[in-house]
């Protein structure tokens, strides 16, 4: 087996043989584009030689490129672990032409390394082009002999690549690999494209045309080529896996976790294992790239890396410092493609080793560094702000804490020296997230923030309230007013209206002031700004008008109920599967709830059902739904569960509900669900009036989605489902009680006839249980074909197996003339199989039919056909082959 190493120097050197230059990778702080964090493709590096700014001594380049998306909108960091091809660090493979080759040397290129090189099969892979690149598509058809339906045309910029709104720009190719039909998913531009079946392994970019601001677009003089293909993705499938973090180079890292922190691999904390080896690769190539921990731009991404993989290393019950001790497998692993590594080996264990013992610091750690500040100061002198600062933002060890340990001593804080440190900071935010590709309008939010400070939210206590429209945005501007019929983002000084987090979506409702009312469709929040997104419905809204907002109440009650009874269903989960269930994300919106949780198999009917039963148990109950403010480690302390998707500061809202009988973990011994949460909730347990389960269905790996109706909504379905079952009653003219039974009965009943229907139609088509096709023999097979009517494709198999039975020994070849597109099976006695297949003998029927494809074990294959015409010369194909 090629291990990824091998696959990378297979690659590069596939090129070098063929004219490219091996250039280096460029390190992961890009150095020609400010607008990227951090380079997140092999083309960054060659961007000034695309657009003509700069030139080299080479118009053929290849490269393994390092990359990394952990930020801004290529943002890949939530779903590493879960899945298997997400990676915050992976490698871009690519090659790339500087004016000097183009589609017709590109694509036969791929080709060859694919399928010569790499050895993958001809027939498992399948090609996209953009819609009306017929040149494209004619190379493929010339190059590689597909056929059209392998040739998919896509009309979306799926298929077409612009380096941004002017520039150059072309259509693409795109090389997927087909895993089989034992897979679920469909080809590109099908509803079922989004299954695994078919993988994109590899991207070709045509950069033809210059866009310009008009819209319109010009051939270029020097066109040229950009591809990319991930090594991992590649290695997978060359390694015959399905899962990026199968192969041997993420298997080392996975090994070397699983070694350190004496956890089985495979075992319960798998997941965190997976986080450990990818964040391991992503932190230390950073760090070998200059980037160090920080509280602002590249490093507080990198922080963010490295503290949510040595959260992982906590999970796995790690006491100490686990991260810098994986370095070493690492280098093995990569330091010889990448020398950095090796270079900045002590530099990454030191920085690891040292973020990972800070990370485990508690309050004490932070007073000690205070002291040692002080120590550094002439006696009586005021802490630096900038050392107040750094306590708060990297300890979370707030101002007036800092303060009140001064004023013990004697001693103040330059409090103006902090507030430039903390300007300094969000300006440095600012620059970063705009720097990161996320959406344009961004800066206004942090802006507003500072020039008005942030939104206080009252939505707890009351759905009405007045407030002051402090701006009006639109298009990531500012404007003074706005009229009927226009969109427009209000922000206020205060407001009712929830934004959208933690699962719950933000509420609807409206503005009014005393010249217009808007219409508010949604709510959302940027930097502490609740920004309320409408349509002005009547008159016209102002800046600095009083207003008054109104939130939609029946939703927001629809909506508090189902964030209610999600608590209520996260207990009953934890009590119904253990303590492992914690929760994976969370949908609170006014007609449903969805709760993803961590469990590794489908809930069973009971214990569905008796997660229902306990969740109505408790809303029964009525208890009143408290809320605490309290410390996050006051609330830890009482067994308050952290919800997904929540982010903590000093203070939190600790949400109880429901009593038990002293068996319970709050804090009293009696709460029943006990949770950290900012949503907002119904005033007693009772209010929430009812939920029913929709059921269970897989979310990603060892994940769970359980959905559910609450209220009048779940009323309304087991109304629905009543009225079904009495019309099902009617209908059968049985008793309600008696109809399951009665629908069984019918059930068996309709099984048996189609079974005898099925018999009969096979002893139909065959001419009768004594007849059949007579057997002919070629180089010794005997070997029978039949042309058969009436039959449909899943009738073959059990044909096949009376025909062999028949025989004894031989070959058959049957297909079923089905009206639509005939359909192929062949069978191949097991005393035969060694020198002939059916697989072998099904492919050569179909591809003379003008099928495609075909598989099956040696003994039994189907495939399917064109052209029913071509029915004769399918037997003759198969003849063929026997008598070879």
């Amino acid at each position: 087996m090629a291990s990824l190493n091998d696959i990378r120097s297979t690659f590069l050197d596939f090129f070098r043989r063929n004219g490219h230059r091996v250039v280096d990778s460029s390190p992961l702080v890009p150095r020609n584009d400010p607008t990227l964090m951090f380079t997140n493709s092999g083309m960054v590096q060659f961007k000034n030689l695309f657009t003509g700014v700069e030139t080299r001594d080479y118009s053929r380049a290849t490269t393994a490129q390092k990359c990394v998306r952990a930020g801004g909108k290529h943002n890949d960091l939530d779903n590493v672990g879960y899945t298997a091809r997400h990676h915050t660090f992976f490698e871009m493979l690519g090659n790339f032409s500087f004016g000097d080759y183009f589609k017709e040397t590109a694509i036969p290129l791929a080709w060859e390394l694919l399928t010569k090189d790499f050895g993958l099969n001809k027939d498992r892979l399948l090609v996209t082009v953009y819609h009306t690149d017929d040149e494209a598509a004619a190379i493929w058809k010339k190059v590689a002999g597909l056929p059209d339906e392998r040739i998919i045309r896509i009309a979306t910029n799926d298929n077409f690549w612009m380096m941004g709104p002017t520039g150059p720009c072309g259509p693409c190719t795109e090389i997927f690999y087909d895993h089989g039909d034992h897979i679920w998913g469909g080809p590109p531009g099908s509803a079922q494209e989004d299954g695994d079946r078919f993988i994109e392994i590899w991207n070709n970019v045509f950069m033809q045309f210059e866009q310009f601001e008009d819209g319109s677009r010009r051939e270029l003089e020097a066109k040229s080529i950009d591809t990319g293909m991930g090594l991992e993705r590649i290695g997978a499938l060359l390694q015959g896996k399905h899962d990026n973090y199968d192969t041997d180079l993420m298997r080392s890292l996975i090994e070397a976790s699983a070694h350190a922190t004496h956890q089985d691999p495979d075992g319960p904390g798998k997941t965190s294992h997976r986080v450990i080896a990818d964040h391991l690769r992503s932190t230390s190539f950073l760090i070998a790239d200059g980037v160090m921990p920080s509280n602002e731009g590249r490093g507080y991404v990198l922080r963010r890396i490295m503290r949510r993989a040595m959260r992982h290393a906590h999970l796995l019950g790690a006491q100490d410092p686990v991260m810098y001790r994986l370095v070493p497998a690492l280098v093995r692993q990569m330091g010889g493609a990448y020398p950095e590594l090796q270079r900045a080996q002590a530099l990454i264990e030191e920085t690891l080793k040292l973020e990972e013992t800070r990370f485990k610091q508690t309050l004490d750690r932070g007073l000690r560094l205070l002291d040692d500040e002080l120590a550094r100061l002439p006696e009586g002198a005021d802490l630096p702000g900038a050392a107040a600062f750094k306590l708060y933002d990297t300890y979370g060890f707030p101002l007036d804490l800092t303060q009140d340990a001064l004023r013990e001593k004697g001693r103040a804080v330059d409090v103006a020296g902090f507030d430039d440190a903390m300007a300094e900071q969000k300006a440095k935010a600012r620059a970063a997230w705009a720097g990161s590709g996320e959406a344009k309008d961004a800066k206004i939010w942090f802006e507003l923030a500072e020039d008005r400070g942030v939104t206080e939210f009252l939505g707890y206590d009351t759905e009405t309230a007045e407030g002051v429209v402090l701006a009006l945005v639109r298009d990531g501007a500012e404007i003074g007013a706005a009229q009927a019929g226009e969109a427009v983002q209000v922000v206020v000084n205060q407001t009712p209206f929830y934004a959208e987090s933690g699962g719950q979506v933000g509420d609807t409702g409206l503005i009014r002031t005393d010249t217009g009312m808007v219409e508010v469709t949604d709510t959302r929040k940027a930097a502490g700004v609740f920004i309320h997104i409408g349509r002005v419905a009547e008159g016209g809204i102002s800046k600095g008008q009083p207003a008054k907002l109104e939130v939609a109440h029946g939703r927001r009650s629809q909506i508090r109920a189902n964030h209610s009874a999600t608590h209520l269903l996260h207990e009953a989960l934890r009590r119904a599967l253990g303590d492992h269930v914690a929760q994976k994300g969370s949908l609170n919106a006014p007609d449903r709830l969805r709760f993803d949780f961590s469990h590794s198999q489908a809930l069973s009917p009971a214990e569905l059902a008796q997660v229902e039963a306990e969740v109505n148990a408790f809303i029964r109950q009525n208890a009143p739904v408290e809320t605490r403010i309290m410390t996050p480690d006051d609330a830890r302390a009482i067994g308050a569960q952290a919800l997904f998707g929540e982010k903590y500061g000093d203070e939190v809202r600790v949400v109880s509900m429901g009593w038990q009988d002293g068996s319970g973990k709050g804090a009293d011994g009696r709460t029943y669900s006990l949770e950290l949460c900012g949503g907002t909730h119904v005033a007693r347990t009772g209010d929430i009036g009812a939920l029913v389960m929709l059921g269970d269905s897989a979310s990603s790996a060892g994940v769970r989605r359980v959905e559910a109706l609450t209220g009048q909504a779940a009323l309304d379905h087991l109304r629905g489902q009543g009225a079904q079952l009495a019309e099902i009653a009617a209908a059968l003219k049985a008793p309600l009680g008696e109809a399951v039974d009665r629908v069984k009965a019918l059930a068996e009943d309709r099984r048996k006839l189609e079974n005898e229907v099925a018999t009969l139609r096979r002893e139909l088509a065959m001419g009768g249980k004594a007849a059949g096709p007579e057997a002919r023999e070629i180089n010794g097979v005997k070997f029978v074909a039949q042309v058969l009517q009436g039959v449909s494709g899943k009738d073959l198999p059990a044909l096949i197996d009376e025909m062999k039975s028949r025989l004894g020994s031989g070959a058959v070849l049957l297909i079923a003339d089905t009206g639509a597109k005939p359909a192929v099976a062949a069978g191949v006695t097991a005393d035969l199989t060694a020198r002939l297949s059916a697989v072998t003998l099904v492919k050569a029927a179909a591809e003379a039919m003008g099928g495609k494809g075909g598989g099956g074990r040696p003994d039994l294959a189907q495939a399917g056909g064109a052209d029913i015409a071509a029915a004769e010369a399918a037997i003759k194909a198969a003849e063929t082959l026997i008598g070879a």
